[in-house]
């Protein structure tokens, strides 16, 4: 909502997405609204792949164990930054300013709004390999195919991704539940051999398939504010995660699991629970419709992840969120075609270890400020990017010398813990100098309700 909207009486602009500045109360959606963008989100075939994979290695029930357990982290880790979100309406990147200073918080969302851009890049890739496998389609022409139409429809903005989460999600429960009917019945299996189905790999731990669950949310998730800044409260938006974690991504885990369990799965290693070859072979209708469900799925999660990366940038610099879609977009697609994407795993594993940290500094600061307002760092605070280094650090020697711990949750309690001790410190060293009440200390600015622009603030 620009000022000059505001200082005439008019309603805001059902077209602005509040890039620099909180989501104002007239400008809030509905619960529906704001679950419907987080619940199409998480169930989608990626994950799918990666429950079979879980369930592959450690059996459907302790599978299952895991992808629960996860998916609980999922539900703290993000309802308490979603919370805070909808408090203040503010975005990712004006959010972390309070932890990581006026100037800190572009380095953090632009490592985020960077990192995301890779997820976008993934399910184009994605886009262009199942599409090959159920049309012949040269994987080329529906990566290009899928990274124009997503592009588009990440343009349109918010609204478009609430809408394109009431067609995703229906789509992958019914063709979900098709794919396993006609799994079972090609292959004989019964309820009770499915589940004692033990895997046929142990190369994963319980800990090590719960860090492959927490990271697959752990860029988005921890940006959560990009979404939830809409809801009309922090109870909304509370219940708008819990429509993600565990209910929605333990589905599309659970979907995956399923399927390997009932032997629907060529090579459970390495494709683990995709269920689109089940459905091929049965009519050109259901092929059709398994064709609108690859755009639908997989375009949720693109979309909102180049929303993601086009807000962290657009926070960050003077220019719309639209533009920065479009050229992010590309750029995306560029290195999708180049085949980046296929190092995938990998990449998840760094998103495991560096991303977890700073979500758990932004929520230390969160609990902080809802007691007593402090001012919001003028350069880059220290503290919180020393916190952060600890808890990759942490979360790294975790992954390479304690391979049944879980990455994400080492980095978060000691990203956690470090922020507390070094801002109390910092607090108790703070307090011996002699300010008059209310006074920010030296390299410090105003309190963070005074954060947007002197010209915003005085129109509304």
């Amino acid at each position: 909502m620009t000022t000059e909207t505001s200082a005439r009486g008019h309603g805001p602009d059902a077209s602005d997405e509040y890039e620099h500045a909180p989501v104002p109360p007239a400008a809030r959606r509905g619960l529906w609204s704001v679950a419907s963008v987080w619940f199409g989100f998480p169930m989608n075939l990626g994950n799918a792949v990666f429950g079979g994979v879980i369930v592959y290695h450690l059996g459907l029930l302790w599978g299952f164990g895991a992808i629960l357990a996860g998916n609980l982290v999922l539900l703290g880790y993000v309802g308490l930054l979603s919370r805070a979100a909808a408090r203040t309406g503010e975005n990712f990147s004006l959010q972390a300013a309070g932890a990581f200073g006026e100037r800190g918080r572009k380095l953090a969302a632009a490592f985020l709004a960077t990192v995301v851009v890779g997820w976008f890049s993934f399910q184009i890739g994605l886009t262009g390999t199942t599409l090959h496998q159920l049309l012949g389609w040269s994987p080329w022409l529906g990566a290009v195919l899928g990274g124009i139409v997503y592009t588009a429809i990440t343009v349109a903005g918010i609204r478009a991704l609430s809408l394109l989460g009431f067609v995703a999600v229906p789509l992958f429960v019914v063709l979900a539940g098709i794919a396993l009917a006609l799994g079972v019945d090609d292959g004989g299996v019964s309820l009770g051999d499915a589940l004692s189905y033990g895997g046929g790999g142990h190369a994963l731990s319980f800990g090590a398939a719960m860090s492959i669950v927490i990271a697959g949310f752990a860029d988005s998730g921890t940006m959560t504010a990009d979404f939830t800044r809409w809801a009309k409260d922090g109870r909304s938006a509370l219940v708008a995660t819990l429509g993600a974690f565990p209910l929605a991504n333990g589905v599309a885990f659970g979907v995956g699991g399923l399927v390997v369990a009932i032997g629907g799965a060529a090579d459970p290693a390495v494709d683990g629970g995709g269920f689109l070859g089940l459905l091929s072979g049965h009519g050109a209708l259901l092929t059709s419709v398994a064709v609108l469900f690859v755009f639908a799925n997989l375009g949720s999660v693109a979309t909102h992840c180049l929303y993601n990366a086009a807000v962290g940038w657009s926070a960050i610099t003077p220019a719309r969120m639209r533009p920065l879609a479009v050229v992010l977009g590309a750029l995306g697609l560029l290195a999708a075609l180049t085949g980046v994407w296929d190092a995938f795993l990998d990449w998840l594993n760094l998103l495991g270890v560096f991303v977890p940290p700073i979500g758990a500094v932004l929520i230390v600061d969160q609990l902080r400020r809802a007691r007593a307002p402090f001012p919001v760092p003028r350069g880059h605070h220290a503290p919180a990017f020393l916190a952060w280094a600890l808890g990759a650090g942490a979360a790294a020697l975790a992954h390479y010398l304690a391979p049944a711990a879980v990455d994400a949750l080492v980095g978060i309690a000691v990203a956690a813990a470090s922020f507390v001790l070094l801002t109390r410190r910092r607090s108790r060293s703070a307090g011996e100098a002699s300010l008059t009440p209310g006074e920010p200390a030296p390299g410090e600015s105003v309190p963070r309700a005074s954060l947007a622009a002197p010209s915003r603030q005085g129109a509304v």
